[in-house]
């Protein structure tokens, strides 16, 4: 911010900073619009969702008397910032600074006399007997926060820089789990307001420290560990680290100069946002990611085809393979996957088994896929029916609902149910959604999933460990809080019926636990259309292209309409072709919001982790319903598509049930 000398066009900013601390290279193609683009950055989707605006509102209301820094121009910001910081006491939102090639606003500045406090709000989650001071036993810095220090970091350095004669101190502002709230409604006083992709939180009137209640978030001094970072490299070129001064400038030289850095191919180049599916051609957007490979190992169109080690599933050798040389997977050897000679008998498949036969398609009995009917069998001798089917969808809200819930907690607002006859009948029983903004949804949701799930003995079915954590961690809320829920013990007493969890290091399994589809899945069937995934968005088009009798039963108008279906009013055809292969039935789907590019909900599922992207656009759809102010036919429009996706995973889910039970030859004598 010293001198009068006008800013650079191309800065480093702590975004871009942070781009580049992943991978230098990065630098090069953020920002160019001929390059895919998969990041989550100013996404309004994905800033919605993880409550991330909300969560800076809320700081900024626990800091008052500030002046808010408003303009997106630098120069204005930087002219704005210098008339404010004359005063020997100020507090400010959104503050510029610059240095060189650097440029940073700094979410809360505070000065204090010739004291600078730098506050680095985040919407994530900090618990202290957890986190404690971000470092693990050998004093690095933890993996989970390490970003976000190091963002922090760059501030500090830059604030330095410009501020001379002024100690800066730098602070993380993280949501407290141990603090709960003490008011009813906070999160209903942040609205969200979308303009253009921008977001924006409109504060309700009269919100302060006093309709607030006790603070949830916790400001924790890092000095100490910027400290750490300043004085440690930072990667800038293959075999090549540098000391952190040396690094900014380094990355600041060569944005500066729209100037890429050498390659640093790793496996973090598998959620590379610069990247197209596969080898662009003309008219296609150019990827960085095939230009980075290309460029390190001299590879064409024909390489990327045969696939990379980045594709092997749930393997956290990669990094290793690589600097091997072993980049495609048939190079792979079952050494490098820990195999031990031959791979043993199958009594069910392994990850090892599941990543070598990504590497080498040469499974017991051949064919198009693998499937362990025998396994299958004897998993299935003690299922009961009606069989159920159960899917949840769920958000971690940022700032509670109501008093006595802390940030984070888990909020299940929908679930949808189909019911399997022992005659193969198949019908969605219930569902349920609780769309009405402020409104905690959890004890009404076990209540109404309790009486869909009470009266007989079915065998219960879920995909994923999702369903039974989200069940015990609302068991934990209902214990937390004695006597609030009138019919207490029994929603405690129906989650212990149908999960299993863990007590003084004692699994305790309920009496009707569930079935996981998806470890049957990982245990009994491969397809290498899947990657090795067993993810229900990636199995279900596998058994849709495999499956005779998903092709006979849904290659016609079938299920739909009244009697057999909640949302679809008209029989369907969910087995349909396009230019010769399967649609994967989710497309035959309306979006989920119409008044939105495809490509955003796209670029907010590719940032989430796979147990979470499943469920990405209902918790978009959530936060929309929550946080934003919509029209009423809108807000009914949303709510529909929300019941017809969740009614289609719990379909997705009788389909590969029926798939498997039709190729294992099984008949359960309807």
């Amino acid at each position: 911010m010293t001198g009068t000398s006008p800013l650079p066009p191309r800065t480093l900013t702590k975004s871009r900073f942070k781009l580049a601390t992943e991978c230098p290279r990065k630098l090069y193609y953020v920002g160019k619009p001929d390059y895919a683009d998969r990041s989550l950055e100013d996404g309004f989707l994905q800033a919605l969702a993880q409550g991330g605006y909300q969560v800076g509102e809320l700081a900024c209301q626990m800091h008052p008397g500030g002046v808010r820094i408003d303009t997106l121009d630098p120069a204005a910001a930087l002219d704005q910032t210098r008339t404010l910081l004359a005063r020997d006491e100020v507090t400010l939102f959104e503050a510029a600074l610059a240095f060189g090639d650097t440029f940073i606003r700094v979410d809360i500045l505070r000065k204090r006399g010739k004291v600078i406090e730098l506050i680095e709000v985040k919407a994530k989650s900090y618990r202290a007997g957890e986190d404690g001071d971000f470092r693990g036993k050998k004093g690095q810095l933890t993996a989970d926060f390490l970003p976000y220090l190091r963002d922090v970091a760059f501030q500090r350095w830059v604030a330095e820089q410009a501020l001379p004669g002024h100690r800066v101190q730098a602070f993380l502002m993280l949501a407290d789990k141990d603090r709960q709230a003490s008011v009813d409604g906070i999160n209903q006083r942040f609205r969200a307001r979308r303009e253009g992709r921008r977001l924006r939180i409109d504060v309700a009137p009269g919100t302060d420290a006093t309709t607030l209640g006790t603070p949830l978030l916790a400001q924790i001094p890092v000095d100490g560990q910027v400290d750490q970072i300043l004085a440690d490299v930072l990667p800038v070129a293959p075999g090549q680290a540098l000391p952190f001064a040396e690094a900014v400038a380094t990355f600041a030289a060569a944005y500066r100069d729209d100037r890429p850095l050498p390659p640093m191919p790793s496996a973090t180049c598998a959620h590379c946002p610069f990247r197209t599916d596969c080898w662009p051609v003309p008219g296609d957007k150019r990827s960085g990611f095939h230009e980075c490979w290309a460029e390190a190992f001299g590879w064409q169109a024909d390489d990327f085809a045969q696939g990379t080690v980045l594709d092997l599933w749930n393997f956290r050798g990669k990094n290793a393979l690589i600097a091997q040389g072993v980049l495609k997977p048939a190079q792979v050897t079952m050494e490098d996957l820990g195999f031990k000679g031959e791979p043993p008998g199958l009594t069910g498949l392994t990850h090892k088994h599941r990543q070598w036969y990504q590497c080498q398609p040469d499974w017991p009995g051949g064919g198009g896929h693998y499937f362990d009917r025998e396994g299958f069998i004897a998993a299935a001798a003690d299922w009961g029916f009606p069989g159920h089917f159960i899917d949840f969808e769920t958000s971690v809200v940022a700032i509670p609902f109501n008093r006595g819930r802390r940030p984070y907690e888990m909020s299940a607002f929908q679930f949808s149910h189909h019911v399997m006859e022992r005659d193969g009948r198949v019908v969605h029983r219930s569902q349920w959604l609780c769309p009405d903004p402020g409104k905690d949804p959890n004890v009404d949701f076990l209540r109404a999933l309790k009486e869909a799930l009470e009266g007989d003995e079915g065998t219960i079915f879920r995909w994923s460990a999702h369903e039974n954590t989200v069940l015990n961690q609302l068991r934990t809320q209902l214990l937390e809080q004695p006597g609030s829920v009138s019919d207490q013990d029994a929603l405690v007493a129906f989650i212990e019926g149908i999960t299993t969890r863990k007590e003084d290091k004692e699994q305790i399994i309920g009496p009707r636990n569930m079935v996981d589809l998806c470890a049957l899945a990982e245990k009994h069937y491969f397809h290498p259309a899947t990657k090795g995934s067993t993810s229900l968005k990636k199995v279900l088009p596998a058994l849709m292209r495999s499956s005779a009798f998903l092709k006979e039963t849904y290659g016609r108008p079938s299920y739909g309409g009244p009697g057999s279906s909640l949302n679809f009013t008209e029989p369907m055809t969910w087995w349909q072709l396009r230019d010769g292969e399967v649609i994967d039935p989710y497309q035959l789907l309306p979006p989920v919001f119409d008044d939105l590019p495809p490509e955003e909900l796209a670029t907010l599922e590719e940032g989430l982790s796979e147990d979470l992207r499943e469920g990405g656009a209902a918790m978009a759809a959530y936060a929309r319903l929550q946080f934003e102010d919509l029209p009423p036919a809108q807000r009914q429009a949303i709510a529909s598509a929300l019941l017809r996706y969740c009614e289609l995973d719990t379909l997705a889910m009788v389909m590969a049930l029926q798939a498997w039970v039709a190729e294992a030859g099984i008949d359960w004598g309807g």
